[in-house]
């Protein structure tokens, strides 16, 4: 019997392995804290249960897509701390960027 080759065997290892990502998720005082202090105000949906309807129907989507989605919540000083320690500001890239480092961190625990 032929042994596959290389190739063969991470694209074999790759459809095992589901893609993970964070979505980031808030409660609605979560939502409001963050959005108060956001430099980016407007990148945020109207109201928290318009952003809530958004999200889910996203992690629902990338579920059906074979992507694991995870909810990462955003704990507002936790984020303020990350944000001072890494000199962001708060915005999308860096609220984006704190869930996949906490995700991360979740996964190399």
């Amino acid at each position: 019997m032929k042994k596959p080759t290389l190739y063969q065997r991470l694209k074999a290892k790759k459809r095992s392995e589901a893609m993970i990502i964070g979505v980031t998720w808030y409660t609605e005082e979560t939502w409001a804290a963050v959005k108060a202090t956001a430099t980016d105000p407007q990148c945020f949906e109207p109201t928290y249960d318009k952003w809530k309807a958004m999200a889910v129907k996203a992690r629902r989507e990338f579920q059906r897509s074979g992507v694991k989605a995870l909810e990462c919540h955003i704990v507002p000083q936790e984020f303020a701390d990350w944000c001072a320690l890494n000199l962001q500001e708060n915005n999308s890239t860096s609220r984006a960027e704190f869930v996949s480092v906490k995700l991360s961190a979740d996964y190399q625990a």
